[in-house]
This record gives C-alpha cells, sequence and structure tokens, in this order.
C-alpha cells in the first residue's frame, strides 16, 4: 500500500491514529477538535446503530428528537449537571452575521440573543423540561424514550473517535414512578450494552458502579461498562445512570399516583457513543490492520479474482457471482472485487487493511478443481474448500471468527487483571504491567484523587457482585472491605 504502516509495539498511539485514517475510517476536520467519518467508518457506525436500535426497541423504547440548542438559564437549573458540563460547553450569542464596510463578514453586534443557548453536552435539561408538559398522571409511566443525535464537548485534547469536540450517540431518557422501577431501568440497559460489547464487538468488559468522584454529574448512581485495550489501557466503553429525582425537582415534574398524590418521578439516562468505534479498532487490530468481527463488518467476505486473460476473467467472475448470490441468500455481505486496475496482492492487502473477514480467491485452476482458497483475517490461516456446499461452510466460518475473536479478547482481558495487596506492588501492576489492577482502597475521594495524583490511575469501576474481602488500602492503610479496579485509561 502507498502508506507508511507504524507497529503497534512501537507506538500504539501512533498506530491508532494511523490505523483510523489508513483504513478510511475518518480523518480530522477543518474544524478544530472535529472529525469527518468517511463512508466506511460510517457504515460500521450504522451497523453498530442497528443493532442497539433494534435492542433498545425490544426492552420498550421508542426513538424521539429534542432540539440541539438548549436555554442557559434551563442548563443551570440542575447545578450539579452544569457544574460538571460548564468548561466543555459551547455557547451561541448572536443569530446573524453581516458584512462590514470592509466587505468582511462579521457578527452582527445588533443581533445578540436575549438569552444564550448552549449547544448540547447532553440532553437532561432540554429533555426534561419537554417531560414537564408530558408527564402528568401514573398513567403517563414509564416514558421510555432514546435519541440518536450529536453532541457538543469542546475538548482540548482530540484523538479521532475517542475524545473529539462533536461525536455521535444515543442518550436514553426514562420516567419512572417509583425508584425501584427506575433502578430496574438502570441496570438493564447496563446489560444491553455489555450484551451488545461482547456479543457484537467482541469485546469482553467488567459491569460495574462508578465511584462518587467519577459519577456522571447530577446522578445518584452510575453503572458503566469497561474495557480493556490492547495497551493495557481501560476505555468506559457505555454507562447507565440513575438519575433518581434530581431532574424531576429542578424541572417540577410531578405526577399524580393512584391514590391521588402528587410525587415527583424518577429518571434515568444511558448512552454509548461513537467511541465505540475507537474500541473496535483498538481491542483487535494488528500492524497489518483492522481486526473487524464479522457481526459489524461492512463487508463480511471479499471474493478477489486471480486471472491472466479476459476469458479466464468472464469464466471466474461467472464462477465469483454464483458464490455471491448463494452467500447473499444467507444474509452475508459480499464484495467481489472485479476491479481491473489493481493486481491480486494489492487488493489483498487492501481488504487485509480494512479488516474484511473473510477473503475468498478463486482462479481457472480452482475452477478445474472446484475449489477456492479461503483466508481469514483474524488468524490469517489459509483452507482450500469445495465450491459445493460453500454458503454453509461460509457462515459457520464467519460464526467461528466472531467467537475467536471475543476469545483472544477475553483471554487478554483476563490474564491483564493484577490483585495486589501493598503500594509498592500497587506501583509495580500500574507503572510495568498495564491492565486492570484489583486493589483495596478506603472509599474515600481524598485517597482516590491522591492515588490518580500519584499514577494516573483512576478507580474504572467498583465491579457489580463485588465480594466483601477485608483488606487495607493500599494507598492510606486504612481498613476496606471489598476490591476496586484501577487503571489507566483513556
Amino acid at each position: 500500500m502507498a502508506f507508511e504502516k507504524v507497529k503497534r509495539s512501537d507506538n500504539y498511539s501512533e498506530w491508532y491514529n494511523n490505523l483510523v485514517k489508513n483504513a478510511d475510517l475518518a480523518e480530522h476536520a477543518d474544524v478544530k477538535g472535529c472529525m469527518v467519518i468517511k463512508p466506511y467508518g460510517y457504515a460500521i457506525w450504522e451497523k453498530m446503530q442497528a443493532q442497539l436500535d433494534k435492542m433498545f426497541k425490544q426492552t420498550g423504547h421508542v426513538n424521539a428528537y429534542f432540539p440541539l440548542l438548549i436555554p442557559k438559564s434551563f442548563f443551570e437549573k440542575e447545578e450539579k449537571n452544569a457544574e460538571g458540563f460548564a468548561k466543555e460547553c459551547a455557547v451561541v450569542t448572536h443569530y446573524r452575521l453581516k458584512v462590514d464596510e470592509n466587505h468582511k463578514i462579521i457578527v452582527d453586534p445588533e443581533a445578540k440573543l436575549e438569552e444564550e443557548l448552549i449547544i448540547r453536552p447532553t440532553s437532561e435539561a432540554i429533555i426534561w423540561n419537554t417531560y414537564k408538559g408530558w408527564i402528568q398522571s401514573y398513567r403517563d409511566l414509564p416514558l421510555l424514550i432514546n435519541q440518536w443525535a450529536n453532541v457538543m464537548r469542546w475538548e482540548m485534547r482530540t484523538r479521532l473517535f475517542l475524545r473529539t469536540s462533536e461525536f455521535l450517540w444515543q442518550e436514553g431518557h426514562t420516567a419512572h414512578s417509583t425508584a425501584e422501577e427506575a433502578l430496574v431501568e438502570t441496570k438493564q440497559m447496563l446489560d444491553v450494552y455489555a450484551e451488545f460489547a461482547e456479543n457484537f464487538l467482541a469485546v469482553p468488559v467488567m459491569k460495574g458502579v462508578k465511584t462518587e468522584n467519577e459519577r456522571f454529574a447530577g446522578a445518584v448512581e452510575t453503572y458503566c461498562i469497561e474495557g480493556l485495550m490492547q495497551d493495557g489501557k481501560a476505555l468506559q466503553m457505555g454507562t447507565s445512570h440513575f438519575l433518581g429525582q434530581n431532574f424531576a425537582k429542578a424541572f417540577d415534574v410531578k405526577f399524580q399516583t393512584k391514590e391521588g398524590k402528587l410525587e415527583y418521578v424518577w429518571a434515568t439516562s444511558w448512552g454509548v457513543s461513537t467511541r465505540l468505534m475507537g474500541a473496535l479498532v483498538m481491542a483487535h487490530s494488528d500492524d497489518e490492520g483492522l481486526v473487524l468481527p464479522p457481526k459489524l463488518a461492512p463487508i463480511q467476505v471479499v471474493i478477489v479474482p486471480i486471472y491472466r486473460s479476459d476469458e479466464e476473467f468472464e469464466k471466474v467472475s461467472a464462477a465469483a457471482a454464483a458464490i455471491k448470490k448463494q452467500l447473499e441468500a444467507l444474509d452475508i455481505s459480499v464484495k467481489f472485487d472485479n476491479r481491473d486496475t489493481h493486481k491480486p496482492g494489492y487488493k489483498f492487502a487492501e481488504w487485509e487493511l480494512k479488516g474484511v473477514p473473510l477473503r475468498i480467491g478463486i482462479g481457472p485452476r480452482d475452477l478445474e478443481n472446484g475449489t477456492v482458497e479461503l483466508a481469514r483475517r483474524d488468524t490469517k490461516e489459509k483452507s482450500v474448500v469445495a465450491i459445493e456446499g460453500i454458503d454453509a461452510h461460509v457462515k459457520n466460518l464467519l460464526n467461528e471468527i466472531q467467537e475467536a475473536i471475543y476469545n483472544r479478547a477475553l483471554e487478554f482481558r483476563n490474564t491483564s487483571i493484577h490483585q495486589v495487596n501493598t503500594w509498592d506492588e500497587f506501583l509495580d501492576a500500574i507503572n510495568n504491567k498495564g491492565g486492570f489492577v484489583s486493589a483495596h482502597w478506603d472509599g474515600t475521594g481524598e485517597t482516590e484523587e491522591k492515588i490518580k495524583e500519584l499514577t494516573k490511575a483512576t478507580i474504572r469501576c467498583i465491579p457489580l457482585n463485588n465480594p466483601e474481602e477485608n483488606g487495607n488500602c493500599v494507598l492510606s492503610g486504612k481498613p476496606s472491605s471489598q476490591r476496586v479496579l484501577f487503571a489507566k485509561a483513556y
């Protein structure tokens, strides 16, 4: 290929950036901190979006859309939420431009807005202001709504997909009549995210609760799924928040109970974003390019013809077309790369770079033998199989590849959890081993911040169903009743 490859082991950050660009997933936009998601990258996001949307609807949720712009007064009503996002907010102050006497475009000073508008960093404020008009009675509950949208968070340090000023996501916002029902919803959506991450992204995740310091601004509890990337850093891949009655009280959203009493509703919010694209790249890919799980690959199988003459090309093309039709009948996405501008070797490298799970090579000799060559992207293994029955064989092989990619990531994650009991062991694990570090913590925000200051490691989560275990905090030495997971993270 025409670009310079960077080895994953030499410079992980540069390897990741190069791969995202070279595989045609995305590129930096001319707007500082923003990105352009290219067609191939967007095709992967569309597959993620379609599957998640299906899972949301299976759990009773419906889609809606709310405004991009939020009046500043709305944003200020929930104090913790406003404070948590204040530094990342982009603000609209004027509504018109004009041409000055020097023929330059300037902001019209006479077009100042009476009230400034915030470009949504998250939508709780505008949505809960809307819910006030939708909810009057227990008959209106539960309200289970999801939104697919873009948001803006003004980031100083950006990286494609992982952290950009504008990104795509979904955000669920639900309203309930009891705290118990809202908590069930919060945990249910965490389970949906975990199922998606493991069964589709092929990334094993740790489910847990965030500490108070790491909690979503305005939440009572934040639940999360944490994945581990190949460089040993953790990545928060999804969050689900129990908001209590904080937003209902801020926006005066009450409902009449069956007994005729007025009570504030209970709320949740939950979301995943195009950050999952970054997880997909970092969890599986190698020095040759992307390694995509078949369930999310825009092209699951590519057929590359091998020929020398026009006559051979016609015969090979006819066989390829028949195979393509068989596979598509099983809902397998197939690309027949019949370009005459590139040689087979170039095509092999290109589709390897783009992570197509399975490649079929077919030439005149294969036709004589009634066979084709299959090449797996994940293991690079090649095999010769009969054309007869190719559809069932490929379908089974794609399922095998999906499972193998997950199992490889699971083995890496499981061997990258280090249990430590002393501060020296903690430092050695964080600085030299990477991965998750399972350690005792005294439960205070002060100790948590001190560890972060000393090591750049944060508490990724308190795992769900965490067993009780008496011990001593690795830093303060104070008593602790359970271990938590630390890691350096994106």
